[in-house]
């Protein structure tokens, strides 16, 4: 480097030099501040959960919006994450579960949600997740729900229709598949794995570039990995962390057929939500079976001037064509007039659950 561009350089280092100097110091007086309110919860026995989801978003929420760049919005709420993080961690580490292994999807909607100072549980399927949050293994757990290109998730459908669990927050990212072998190489291999909804998602570009590869199930990517780690002649579809964490080599990135393909994760938990100022309820009905019951059903939202952002309907397995629908409103279940709506609703509805009230992402 000359040193004509040394000298314009080293000042402007100085400079942030002295200005990390200063956010630590900031930092440090926050988590004192984080460790005070604590303090204070306890002396008044108002120990409650470390978690408030409502009160992290609002952080996040103000200072997006006092943010007057150039760091985008996401980079500020990615930020500020991990520093809500931190200092939740030191009144109390929190368990978060997910389906795993280690480089899954769900690690990674766990860990951008919750931030990293916190413990990874990874579960072998979604109802191990469900059933280690119910059995106080972990305090929350992180489950898909649903898919752009593919629709609803429906083992966590399910599993939210019997789970006293709670959602207490949602969590979207943008899904990048990759094709990844032990050896970087396509020779010898001759089946490739991922979950279901992955070999869905990936099946045009599976078609026109490797129609040869058989194609079997496994219960994640991140497992697809793992077994692939072991496996000369299986490949693997699943994220570049999952290559990294298995020591598998990516041969073809970016390989969904969606360039847009996005995953929505719950957050599941025992707690329940105060209103954040910007929220949605999620819940799960049925109807008596009736002419127009459905269109009964949502009569109250229009009514309250409550809007719908999702309707899925799930067969309720009786065998007698009925069904279950969930369904995504926006607002708090405590506003006034989504707790009119809910009233009516439940007042006819054949079977009313509130999942939750959460922020809205």
């Amino acid at each position: 480097m000359d040193e004509s561009l040394q000298g314009r350089l080293q000042p402007l280092r100085e400079r942030i030099d002295a200005l990390d100097d200063q956010i630590l110091e900031l930092l440090t007086e926050r988590a004192r501040a984080a460790l005070a309110v604590g303090e204070v919860k306890h002396d008044a026995h108002a120990d409650g959960p470390v978690l408030r989801p409502e009160r992290e978003a609002q952080v996040v929420r103000r200072l997006q919006a006092r943010n007057a760049g150039p760091l985008p919005p996401q980079a500020v709420a990615a930020v500020w994450t991990e520093i809500i993080s931190a200092c939740r961690g030191l009144e109390r580490s929190m368990t978060v579960a997910y389906l795993g292994p280690e480089g899954s999807f769900s690690e990674q909607a766990a860990f951008e949600h919750f931030g990293r100072a916190v413990r990874g549980l990874p579960c072998p399927s979604f109802d191990e997740v469900f059933r280690a949050v119910e059995a106080g293994q972990a305090d929350v757990g992180m489950v898909p729900v649903e898919n752009s290109a593919e629709g609803a998730v429906n083992r966590t459908l399910d599993l939210l229709l019997n789970s006293p669990l709670r959602v207490l927050g949602e969590r979207s990212i943008l899904i990048r598949h990759c094709l990844m072998t032990l050896s970087g190489t396509l020779d010898g291999v001759d089946r490739v794995l991922a979950h279901p909804q992955a070999l869905a998602q990936c099946q045009g570009w599976l078609g026109r570039n490797q129609p040869g590869l058989a194609r079997d199930a496994a219960a994640s990517n991140a497992e697809a990995a793992r077994v692939a780690a072991g496996d000369p002649a299986a490949a693997a579809i699943a994220s570049e962390a999952a290559a990294q964490a298995w020591g598998l080599t990516v041969i073809a990135a970016d390989i969904q057929d969606d360039p847009h393909n996005r995953t929505r994760f719950l957050a599941i938990g025992n707690l329940d939500t105060l209103p954040s100022g910007r929220d949605k309820t999620s819940l799960i009905l049925a109807v008596p079976n009736r002419a127009g019951a459905v269109y009964d059903m949502l009569a109250p939202l229009a009514a309250n001037g409550v809007s719908m952002t999702r309707f899925e309907s799930r067969p309720a397995r009786t065998g007698q064509w009925e069904y279950y629908f969930y369904v995504d409103i926006q607002g708090h279940r405590d506003d006034a007039n989504v707790a009119r709506a809910l009233s009516e609703l439940q007042k006819q509805a054949a079977f009313f659950k509130i999942l939750g009230s959460y922020p809205a992402q």
